[in-house]
């Protein structure tokens, strides 16, 4: 039997700007159950790899795919497979902290998605604010509820910019045992982090991502995140 297709395959990936590349180019493949930490110091190119990825910027050369087809984010079967939560606030101001996950996850097919909604609003310590606008929630909170609306809907690969950003150390831990259950499930992990003990916990593979990108062992990017390694 031939094996399955990696969820993402990258080769020779190279991104940037105006046609200048912010990194080497990156090469790695990730499959079904596995987990990838994008590692390097601030303005490496983590988040602008993970945008290519996403179909959200156009790579200057190589190949990027998704289930074995090249990443188009505007076709129906890369947006019922692939979830994502980037390092910026994007909701729906109009609506509440549960409309919002309630019509994500409506909108992505999920049966019982109030009661999704109800466990995720407890999973996150967000259901006494279940009713508030986003825009008056905390950071952290607004934070705690993107991590929500990317879980809330079916997926075969989550994508998370600095999932451990404005989140208090419990709530890493249990970002870390969420990832960690999403593997166990089946599902594939690609995040960027500057979170050693966050790296150490899911990732069973790095790509350290500067003038050289290139694949590492766990081991190596955890010591690559100790102070003044990057």
């Amino acid at each position: 039997m031939p094996r399955p297709a990696p969820v993402l395959s990258a080769n020779r990936l190279e991104v940037g700007w105006v046609g200048r590349p912010v990194c080497g180019p990156a090469t790695f493949t990730l499959r079904a159950g596995r987990a990838i930490a994008l590692v390097g110091p601030n303005g490496s190119g983590k988040s602008t790899l993970l945008r290519a990825v996403l179909g959200l910027l156009e790579p200057l050369g190589g190949t990027v795919k998704v289930l074995g087809s090249p990443v188009d984010e505007r076709t129906a079967t890369f947006r019922a497979h692939v979830s994502a939560v980037l390092d910026d606030d994007a909701w729906f101001p109009a609506l509440t902290v549960a409309e919002h996950l309630y019509l994500t996850a409506r909108g992505h097919g999920v049966a019982g998605a109030g009661d999704e909604v109800d466990e995720l609003l407890d999973e996150f310590g967000l259901t006494g604010h279940a009713e508030v606008l986003p825009n008056a929630l905390s950071s952290g909170q607004r934070r705690r509820l993107l991590l929500a609306a990317g879980l809330v809907r079916p997926r075969s690969l989550l994508v998370l910019d600095e999932p451990e950003q404005r989140l208090d150390s419990a709530m890493r831990r249990h970002v870390a045992d969420r990832l960690v259950a999403e593997k166990q499930a089946g599902g594939a992990v690609l995040i960027a982090t500057h979170d050693a003990e966050l790296l150490a916990s899911v990732a069973d593979s790095a790509v350290i991502v500067g003038d050289e990108t290139r694949v590492v062992r766990v081991d190596e990017a955890v010591d690559a995140l100790r102070p003044g390694a990057l």
